[in-house]
């Protein structure tokens, strides 16, 4: 066994192969990026690194600067945790001939698992079936919109290198194909190098089962049962669990064996996922269809909840593994216990399109307890970067059953504080106590169908928390007129200092200007002899009635409530934005990004939804639409710019 591991990764994947590694005994080595310098990693390892600047391109993605970390460290294995070069052949290769270990697959099983088509054609020609459609070499568009045709719509368009919902499309009609393709090759491209895609059918109401296998370099090969990763938005994963609900033997055995095939078919070494589409229209069953889609090579966000239903530490297998180990434990040894689900806690923002939320992490409190796992690479005061995935943490409960895994998550999520970047943590809250999740009627596109209902916020709790907060600014203030009031008068009380707003004629309204989460608005104040009061006009009225936590801030207050937060903060009503003149429309950035696309010049002609622009932020697109008809009078970005958040961008002048 080495005696020094570097980990070639940063955030929460960095922290928990250095728990596993210091409990080895192994001497622990992290690299860092000028936006990481004091991050967690850094601070739980025994030696870091600088390689770079802080785009991932000019630092994790730089496998020459992480190998001569290794050298220079005496490390003599390097962990590419999930991301960034994990699943690069050519870094692999880098490392084998530097004299280092790759604590992974070899580089040909890479190649041959990593690329999509590749990796069809080798699971065909193995017995495992696939998902009909086309995944050979041409590239050319009018061939590939003819072979959507043959397999017919709906189809998927994913990018044959790389994965996580990056370079896939979905296109329902023959019309929409063109476009889908332009924006899926654009995406891989940038994502992973690689602008080849393949086209398969979309099957109706699938779900996601993957299986998570593992090889050694002694011939054997393995496999720790299933996870479920249905729950999906963009296609991407939001809850994991294992095992699979309603999973049957025969079932779970059949896919189990194409699991362990599709590993022994390219001599797999180290941990891997092969990932099947089960059609989930219909309860599973023995004799139940699937289909090979893709193969991980490498350790998966969610092996979490396999450790917790196996009892394993997989960082430990791959290690050992890595140092020529054979594998710790044997098919019949393995054993499934209990159930587990994952929640991925993000920095985005579920009431503007999920689109990531950058900022300092004013609060951070995460809950423990009973079958609680947290694995997360920040702390509390801590900032969300754009320069990286705005993961805060993955919170794992576990339970004898699927109901209590399910019910100690739901809590664990009720009883997490999140302030600063907006979070999901409300929608995730919504999504475990969904009662079709919950009674085993999902689909990976159940979030999807009940989108509006797991995001959206009653009128009457957001009108509740504005007023809490701007009863907590109004107290807040009173509380520094007094302090500054005793330290420029020396009277024990001055009637002409009191700031209680006393008149003689019985209650006073007052329309308060305010901003809630940078928005202007007003709110209305009353003013009797008990003090202020805000009134609203929903059931919930008052901080009695109101489960919320106030945060003060600088910036003003954070109300968190049900998962959801907002920012209250005062408004001079004599300020205005000067950049909006009457009648016109700014188009802000909405993230961190870089502009990939202007669609519009000066003196254009729009209409309410044409594409503006189109913005990339940790390797996703995101379109910009014009909210209102006009005539573009200004642009101020150009293409390849990197933008800021809330940065001016187009300004469009109103019709007359």
């Amino acid at each position: 066994m080495f005696d020094t591991l570097l980990i070639a990764n940063r955030g929460e994947i960095a922290c928990r192969v250095i728990a596993t590694a210091r409990r080895m005994g192994l001497t622990t080595v992290a690299v860092y990026s000028d936006a990481d310098a004091g991050a967690m990693h850094v601070e739980l390892a025994d030696m870091a690194v600088r390689i770079g600047p802080a785009p991932a391109t000019d630092s994790y993605l730089r496998a020459d600067r992480i190998i001569e970390a290794a050298r220079e460290t005496g490390a003599g294995a390097i962990h590419p945790g999930y991301g960034f070069l994990s699943e690069n052949a050519a870094f692999a290769e880098a490392c084998q001939n530097a004299g280092l270990i790759f604590v992974g697959p070899d580089a040909s099983a890479i190649r041959a698992m990593g690329l999509k088509d590749g990796a069809k054609a080798l699971m065909e020609k193995a017995g495992v079936p696939v998902v009909p459609g086309f995944h050979g070499a041409k590239q050319d568009a009018d061939f590939l919109r003819e072979k959507a045709y043959e397999v017919g719509y709906p189809v998927l368009i994913k990018a044959v290198a790389g994965g996580g919902g990056k370079g896939m499309r979905r296109v329902d009609k023959a019309i929409e194909f063109d476009d889908a393709l332009s924006g899926a090759k654009r995406e891989a491209k940038s994502a992973f190098g690689d602008d080849r895609v393949l086209i398969e059918k979309f099957v109706s109401k699938p779900r996601h089962i993957e299986m998570q296998v593992f090889g050694d370099s002694h011939g054997n090969a393995v496999h720790l049962f299933e996870r479920d990763c249905s729950l999906q938005r963009r296609h991407q994963k939001v809850i994991e669990e294992a095992p699979a609900p309603g999973m049957t033997e025969g079932l779970r055995t059949r896919m189990g064996d194409a699991a362990v095939k599709a590993a022994l078919a390219v001599g797999y070494r180290g941990a891997g996922t092969i990932e099947f589409i089960v059609d989930g229209s219909k309860p599973l069953s023995d004799d139940s269809p699937f289909y090979f889609m893709e193969m991980n090579t490498r350790l998966q966000v969610e092996h979490p909840v396999t450790e917790a239903v196996t009892g394993q530490d997989l960082v430990e297998w791959q290690l050992r593994v890595a140092a020529g180990e054979p594998l710790p434990l044997m098919q019949e040894s393995i054993a499934l216990s209990g159930h587990a689900v994952e929640a991925r806690l993000y920095a985005e923002d579920p009431d503007n399109g999920f689109l990531p939320s950058t900022g300092r992490l004013q609060v951070l409190e995460l809950a423990a307890g009973d079958g609680i796992r947290i694995d997360t690479g920040v702390r509390e005061d801590d900032t969300v970067a754009p320069f990286y995935d705005p993961m805060i943490a993955k919170v794992i409960a576990c339970g004898a059953g699927r109901d209590e895994a399910l019910d100690r998550l739901s809590a664990a999520l009720r009883a997490s504080l999140v302030a600063g970047p907006r979070s999901n943590i409300g929608f995730l809250q919504k999504l475990a106590d969904d009662p079709d999740f919950r009674s085993n009627h999902f689909d990976t596109g159940l979030i999807d169908r009940k989108l509006d209902g797991l995001v959206s916020v009653p009128d009457s709790l957001r009108e509740a928390a504005v007023a809490l907060g701007a009863l907590r600014l109004i107290e807040r203030e009173g509380e520094r007129i007094e302090t500054e009031r005793r330290r420029r008068s020396n009277e024990a009380a001055s009637p002409w200092s009191v700031a209680d707003s006393f008149q003689l004629s019985g209650i006073r309204h007052v329309a308060r200007p305010i901003l809630v989460d940078g928005a202007p608005g007003t709110v209305g104040i009353e003013w009797a002899e008990g003090g202020p009061a805000v009134r609203v006009s929903g059931p919930v009225n008052g901080e009695d009635e109101l489960d919320a936590d106030l945060v003060d801030t600088v910036e003003g207050i954070y109300v968190l409530v049900d998962g959801r937060q907002f920012l209250v903060a005062s408004r001079n009503a004599l300020s205005g934005d000067l950049d909006t003149p009457d009648g016109d429309a700014i188009v802000r950035a909405p993230m961190h990004g870089k502009v990939i696309s202007l669609h519009v010049e000066t003196g254009a002609t729009v209409a309410r939804g044409d594409k503006l622009a189109v913005i990339e932020a940790m390797k996703m697109e995101h379109t910009l639409t014009a909210g209102r008809a006009g005539t573009v009078s200004e642009v101020a970005a150009n293409e390849g710019e990197q933008v800021g958040e809330g940065q001016k961008l187009i300004v469009i002048h109103a019709e007359e």
